[in-house]
């Protein structure tokens, strides 16, 4: 019975992600350039513990998957909204919801750290979802130094095994 709530609460997270990833990318607009904003948390890396503990599987990604940016590049100069195109090799785009082997969307962090990769990723100015698939947006940043990270997931906004996610980039919004 103990597993019950952990499994409902995975279930109501997924099923919140899916909503808030509904099919729009949402641009952001976040002002903060701290430099705890944008230092880097170490990754987490969910086990097969984790995966029973929370009642969620992590999708397989091949082993060569990556994802990078296509622009801007690290160390850019740029102005707002920042056109942003991602990049994906080994793995497919598929809208959210879209269950298939090797497949997944993108989310862009912006000024923070990888989530819990054993969760679904959060949606909020910080986790940018793209849901409907999409592998270009623009970013409303205010001025300043940002950093940018691309985190590739499943049907469900869960992070792949082994996660697929970018190197980190900072850019400067003039």
């Amino acid at each position: 019975m103990t597993k019950k709530p952990a499994i409902m609460g995975a279930l109501f997270v997924a099923l919140a992600s899916i909503a808030a990833c509904g099919g729009e990318s949402q641009p952001a607009d976040t002002g903060d350039t701290s430099r705890a904003a944008t230092e880097r948390a170490a990754p987490a890396t969910a086990t097969g513990a984790d995966a029973q503990a929370t009642g969620l599987e992590r999708s397989p990604a091949p082993a060569n998957a990556e994802v990078f940016f296509v622009e801007p590049e690290n160390g850019a100069v740029v102005s707002s909204p920042v056109k942003v195109e991602f990049g994906i090799a080994g793995m497919d785009v598929v809208p959210a919801g879209q269950m298939a082997e090797h497949a997944g969307h993108h989310h862009v962090l912006v000024n923070t750290g990888l989530p819990d990769l054993a969760w679904p990723i959060p949606a909020d100015e910080q986790h940018i979802h793209f849901g409907d698939g999409s592998s270009s947006t623009e970013l409303g940043l205010a001025p300043g130094e940002h950093t940018l990270q691309l985190l590739f997931a499943d049907h469900l906004h869960i992070p792949h095994d082994p996660p697929v996610f970018s190197e980190v980039i900072t850019i400067t919004v003039e």
